[in-house]
């Protein structure tokens, strides 16, 4: 839930999109008719599909653009890799991952049935995360990464899966940071701070 942060303008991409990619298809039958409320809404497993507000917030931090390769940690419901694979486009590719198989089965499931501009969104897929593995180091550098669970501390090893211009949008102890890397070394980013947050702890191993 988001405590202090700008709310998105209708008009802005984001919005569009997040329009586009119905919030309807990602929940479950009991919940879908709350899909219109700006709230979390539980999907099973003690996980949650994000407030909307939250999500768009997350989404103009992370700046997406066409073409661009990004990682969705904690994809969950997989609302939000539908989102960055609509941003993204054909051009594009979106990896999700996500450490529960049941959610992973359903939201591959969501996920297929999304179309853009006529075709199936097959740059956009959905992994079942290794216990042992943050992120998908195999499958990085990632320009863009979005992680929908609260960090202890900031993830290294995520910094490390980012190229060196990337963008990494996390909630770390109840605050949301927005880390870009400015160099080779893990060392080498600026972190902003944009507001309070209450997210699902991330799981690190």
């Amino acid at each position: 839930m988001a405590d202090s942060i700008d709310q998105p303008d209708p008009a802005d991409r984001i919005a569009t999109v997040m329009t586009r990619r119905a919030r309807t298809d990602f929940l479950l039958p009991e919940q879908q008719a709350s899909a219109a409320e700006d709230r979390p809404l539980s999907i099973g497993h003690g996980q949650t599909n994000s407030q909307p507000a939250t999500v768009a917030a997350m989404l103009r931090l992370l700046e997406v653009r066409p073409g661009d390769r990004v990682l969705d940690v904690g994809s969950g419901s997989g609302w939000t890799t539908a989102i960055l694979g609509d941003l993204v486009g054909s051009a594009g590719e979106v990896d999700g991952v996500e450490r529960v198989e049941a959610l992973v089965s359903r939201s591959r499931a969501a996920l297929s049935a999304q179309m853009w501009e006529g075709m199936p969104m097959t740059w956009a897929s959905i992994h079942v995360a290794d216990p042992a593995v943050l992120g998908l180091p195999d499958r990085a550098p990632f320009g863009r990464i979005l992680v929908s669970a609260e960090a202890a501390e900031v993830p290294v090893t995520l910094i490390d899966q980012l190229t060196p211009d990337g963008i990494m949008v996390i909630p770390v102890r109840g605050e949301m940071l927005r880390i870009i890397r400015t160099g080779p070394d893990r060392s080498d980013h600026t972190t902003t701070r944009h507001g309070s947050f209450r997210f699902v702890p991330l799981i690190e191993g």
